[in-house]
């Protein structure tokens, strides 16, 4: 997808300035709200002719609108312009959990403040009856504090609401699929827990557990659990091992992770900035 927007305004209001990353069905830019001045998120959606891509992009706007936690992005605007969709988000300086770890893992003390707030957004989404299905480093933002978001609800799904894809068909990325979504099964929570122990086992370790193509990589998990270093606090392992079990009926639930994941370090700030514990307020 390229679209040759820099320059320009959307909507009379948003100056598009830069682009910051794209996907398969969306580019996100830099953008100045020329009204309120100051610096925002804009995804644009190319859906002419793509009836699947706009319901996923109504889905999320729809989705984070009626969200609300520190943990979660705001949305700030929606709409259309000249064909192209449109969403307008809170703006995250700073970089990807997937970049952090580039630059080599975290500690347990980390990964336990990076989890206890990733598990505590899970679980107010949970809680609002929607699953995520997409949970991945390159999925959680990190601003110049290292506080962490979770980001990218479009493949999200409301319990109980109609399928935008076919039944058996699997949606998400392979590395960090739960076994029901390997197998095609409708996912509820646990799905989501599942993705989180991987990603906070990834933190851990530096490497992602399952690799290769994506046949590959989601089969994997079928085959054998992932690797918990034995070196790991007890504690931390033993969640680890739930969160990632084959069973989502013993996974616990994100509220329990968050709940675990607090016993760790819960004030001030670890090395390399990150923050630990509690709910920090969103970024301006």
């Amino acid at each position: 997808m390229s679209l040759s927007v820099e320059n320009r305004v959307l909507a009379g209001r948003y100056q598009l300035v830069g682009k910051l990353g794209e996907g398969g069905m969306a580019e996100v830019h830099r953008g100045w709200d020329v009204l309120l001045r100051r610096f925002v998120a804009v995804k644009l959606f190319e859906l002419r002719g793509d009836a699947v891509g706009g319901s996923r992009f109504d889905n999320e706007v729809r989705t984070l609108a009626r969200l609300s936690h520190p943990g979660l992005v705001s949305v700030y605007d929606a709409g259309t312009c000249g064909g192209t969709s449109f969403v307008v988000l809170q703006l995250v300086e700073g970089r990807t959990l997937g970049d952090r770890l580039v630059h080599g893992a975290l500690s347990s003390a980390q990964v336990r403040a990076l989890g206890h707030r990733l598990a505590d957004t899970l679980a107010h989404v949970h809680e609002q009856g929607v699953v995520h299905r997409d949970v991945k480093p390159s999925n959680i933002l990190l601003d110049r504090t290292d506080t962490a978001y979770l980001a990218d609800f479009g493949l999200a799904r409301s319990l109980g609401s109609t399928r935008l894809t076919k039944t058996k068909q699997i949606v998400g990325t392979a590395a960090y699929l739960a076994p029901e979504q390997v197998r095609g099964e409708d996912v509820g929570p646990a799905a989501d827990v599942y993705a989180l122990g991987l990603v906070l086992l990834e933190c851990l370790t530096g490497y992602r557990e399952y690799q290769g193509n994506r046949v590959d990589a989601a089969v994997a998990r079928l085959d054998r659990p992932p690797g918990i270093p034995r070196d790991l606090p007890a504690d931390l392992g033993r969640l680890l091992t739930l969160m990632t079990s084959l069973s989502a009926r013993r996974r616990p639930s994100a509220a329990r992770c968050a709940d675990m994941l607090r016993s760790g370090p819960i004030s001030g700030v670890l090395p390399d900035g990150l923050l630990c514990g509690g709910r920090a307020q969103p970024a301006e």
